[in-house]
């Protein structure tokens, strides 16, 4: 009852989203896929794959040489039914795998605690449905994903990125925004490329202080849904 999870970067962690997954009984195997961490060369003994976020567009495997065996993974995950969740950089590598698009610094940038819509796909999503047509999340890209692979099922916008969420088959989840993120994480960003894109930092975290309430239960209920899924199925 374990889930693999690749983490991407130092800060980049699995957060309050990989607490509440062990909460719900499902453990977590993570990689620190950054600092040399071996991944496993298929998904024999996990039931679900998370792929986190980095600074990285899916296939820098110059950047990031890790890139290609997580882009192998995801892609025998697709094939085989393996539950699997792609937050920001995930959701771009998850689309990239099936067939989609990804665009380096493409449109305008977003960070902090933004409005999504969500679409009328996913009112009976399993991971989506209960949530308010409208929900806030933690956003922190440059980069989007320009076009969804053919059969992908578009579930969610904001203002400034089109895709924010989809699904892949089933039970392949990506989502541009970060549900494992805290108003804590956005202290940590750099405040000077924040400027230079037009967000002020401090802003930021009161903002997404005064979104935290509703952002916790409504991305707990999310986190709960996805274990369930990894558990017992879709």
């Amino acid at each position: 009852m374990r889930a693999l999870v690749v983490q991407n970067t130092p800060t980049g962690g699995p957060g309050r989203f990989g607490s509440r997954l062990a909460q719900q009984g499902l453990g977590l195997d993570v990689v620190h896929a950054w600092d040399g961490g071996r991944l496993p060369e298929d998904l024999t003994g996990h039931r679900s794959l998370i792929v986190l976020g980095g600074g990285y567009m899916p296939d820098a495997d110059d950047r990031a040489p890790w890139l290609a065996p997580v882009r192998a993974l995801a892609e025998e995950a697709l094939r085989t039914g393996v539950p699997v969740l792609g937050i920001c950089l995930g959701a771009q590598l998850l689309a990239y795998v099936a067939g989609g698009t990804v665009r380096a610094e493409h449109g305008l940038p977003e960070s902090g605690s933004t409005e999504l819509t969500l679409r009328p796909e996913a009112l009976d999503d399993p991971l989506f449905q209960g949530l308010p047509a409208r929900v806030k999340a933690v956003e922190h890209r440059v980069d989007a994903i320009s076009r969804l692979p053919r059969n992908a099922r578009w579930l969610a916008s904001s203002e400034r990125c089109p895709v924010q969420a989809f699904r892949v088959g089933e039970s392949a989840w990506g989502v541009q925004f970060h549900p494992e993120a805290t108003p804590q994480h956005i202290r940590g960003w750099d405040a000077e490329a924040l400027r230079r894109q037009g967000f002020d930092r401090d802003e930021l975290v009161r903002t997404a202080e005064r979104d935290e309430p509703e952002s916790l239960r409504n991305w707990q209920g999310f986190a709960d849904r996805f274990a369930s899924v990894a558990l017992n199925g879709a």
